[in-house]
């Protein structure tokens, strides 16, 4: 059975007060249906919160590639599974995979900030979970996607849709993909109107 996490504040509360109470301090950096929800796109529970980089000192730090998490991290994610009965991997690095083709230019300068005790909280900016989406859409399957629905939901112009596909393409130049991002952008300008 999936866990969804409904309250995607509360659980970020909880690790950051764990860190703060064992002198510990550290940033991440989220993207995906949690950054949606933290900035107010989407109103939906969500099965995880994707780190996509770490500020080890916290915010004002360099990011660095996610993966492993620090120990102190993720021994404080564990035990805020356990109290709020979430999936264990409810905070993950999965995302930091996207370290190995590189990350939107400019993404550090647009992060939003949140501090949670003993935890910054970077939140990608509305422009690169554009791109990020985008990128999800065009290997999903179908205008159902949830992918699809948060590209919608974020409400890309034409030129937003093309600086995002032109990045999607230096991910990824198959061409399966510029073929799905043809049919993802065109399906998304009918549904603006």
């Amino acid at each position: 059975m999936d866990t969804f996490i409904t309250d995607i504040e509360r659980a970020l509360r909880a690790v950051g007060a764990l860190l703060a109470s064992r002198g510990e301090r550290t940033g991440i950096v989220v993207l995906g249906g949690a950054a949606l929800n933290l900035l107010g796109v989407v109103d939906r529970a969500t099965r995880d919160v994707d780190v996509v980089a770490l500020a080890p000192k916290g915010r004002r730090s360099p990011l660095e590639r996610p993966d492993p998490l620090p120990a102190a991290l993720t021994a404080a994610v564990s035990r805020v599974a356990r109290d709020l009965a979430l999936s264990p991997d409810w905070l993950n690095a999965v995302a930091g995979s996207q370290w190995d083709t590189g990350l939107p230019r400019g993404l550090r300068a647009r992060l939003h900030w949140r501090r949670y005790d003993g935890l910054d909280v970077g939140i990608v900016h509305r422009r690169d979970l554009i791109f990020f989406k985008l990128y999800a859409s065009a290997d999903a399957t179908g205008p159902a996607s949830v992918h699809v629905q948060d590209l919608l939901a974020l409400r890309p112009t034409d030129q937003e849709l093309h600086e995002a596909a032109r990045w999607v393409r230096t991910q990824d130049p198959s061409p399966a993909i510029a073929t799905a991002l043809v049919a993802v952008m065109a399906y998304v300008r009918r549904a603006r109107g």
